[in-house]
């Protein structure tokens, strides 16, 4: 019989729902799945509080994850693995960085061929950057990555993804479109599970070329160099953070405090400014562009 393992964490439920659309075609066929639900010590609360959500994004950036419970894995050997995870702070999930830092599941993906399933706003390179690394260090093997973001436009979703977050409620603001993934979008999911499954069944190799040529990932190449700002930003900023932190927790909260007030300005003054260069020197960078959303797409791209 042939095994799947799909491991995820998920604080609304979207990114199960994901995992579980992706796993039916698989279960249908009789392969057998099994889902591992990761469990931090001290659950991350949803709807976060306000201070909560800001202070987790130093550690979560520089890949320092709160400790999560042991795992337990049904089986030692898989013939694939799927990363279900989610984005915080254009980095993965803590709970998902803290299981691939452990020795057992290094023994666990070593040589194995993995397939990343992405649930996120709109916001994924970086992530998936250290994803990679982290699935190196295990000695696993990337042969497909699916990607499922935001229906609504990014500028709409600067607002509603937060609110969702701080609130719970996917249409906190009535006039602004439902923040998440569309029902559709998460259903789409069975499709790429279709394709695993017909590739175990048919013994197919289970290379790159998996997913390839089926709409897996598209990058969205006007984010790019957003998104690039946005990881340095945070990168030094979690640094200055976790240093004020050993000093006292109490400068940590005041830095803090500084750098929400830096980042709603750098939204509303330099974001604008940031889209009106972009449009003016897209002719001059768009080969650049391109080289670079190929690179991203892959191993699934188009």
């Amino acid at each position: 019989m042939k095994k799947v393992l799909i491991v995820h964490y998920s604080q609304t439920g979207q990114l199960s729902s994901l995992a579980r659309n992706f796993a039916a075609p698989l279960q249908t066929a009789g392969v057998q799945v099994d889902c591992v639900n990761i469990v931090p010590e001290q659950a991350f609360p949803f709807p976060w509080p306000f201070w909560r959500f800001f202070d987790t994004f130093p550690e979560t950036v520089h890949l320092k994850p709160a400790p999560i419970l042991p795992p337990q894995i049904p089986s030692e050997d898989y013939d694939v693995v799927v990363i279900a995870y989610t984005v915080w702070f254009l980095s993965p999930s803590q709970p998902m960085t803290a299981f691939l830092q452990r020795e057992e599941t290094r023994r666990l993906l070593d040589g194995k061929p993995v397939i990343t399933l992405i649930g996120c706003r709109n916001m994924w390179l970086g992530a998936q950057e250290k994803m990679k690394s982290l699935l190196k260090q295990n000695g696993a093997k990337l042969i497909g990555n699916i990607v499922k973001i935001d229906a609504c436009n990014s500028a709409a979703s600067f607002i509603t993804t937060p609110a969702w977050m701080l609130t719970g409620d996917k249409r906190y603001f009535r006039s602004l479109p439902s923040a998440g993934i569309t029902e559709e979008e998460l259903a789409d999911a069975a499709r790429f599970g279709t394709k695993l499954r017909d590739a175990l069944l048919n013994q197919q190799p289970l290379d790159e070329t998996l997913f390839q040529n089926m709409g897996a990932v598209t990058v969205n190449e006007k984010l790019i160099f957003s998104e690039r700002a946005a990881g340095r930003s945070f990168f030094v900023w979690g640094k200055l953070l976790m240093a004020a932190g050993r000093i006292s927790p109490l400068l940590r909260r005041a830095l803090l405090c500084f750098y929400i007030v830096f980042l709603l300005a750098m939204i509303l003054v330099v974001l604008p400014i940031s889209v009106i260069l972009k449009k003016l020197l897209h002719p001059l960078l768009k080969d650049r562009l391109k080289k670079l959303a190929d690179y991203y797409e892959q191993p699934s791209g188009r």
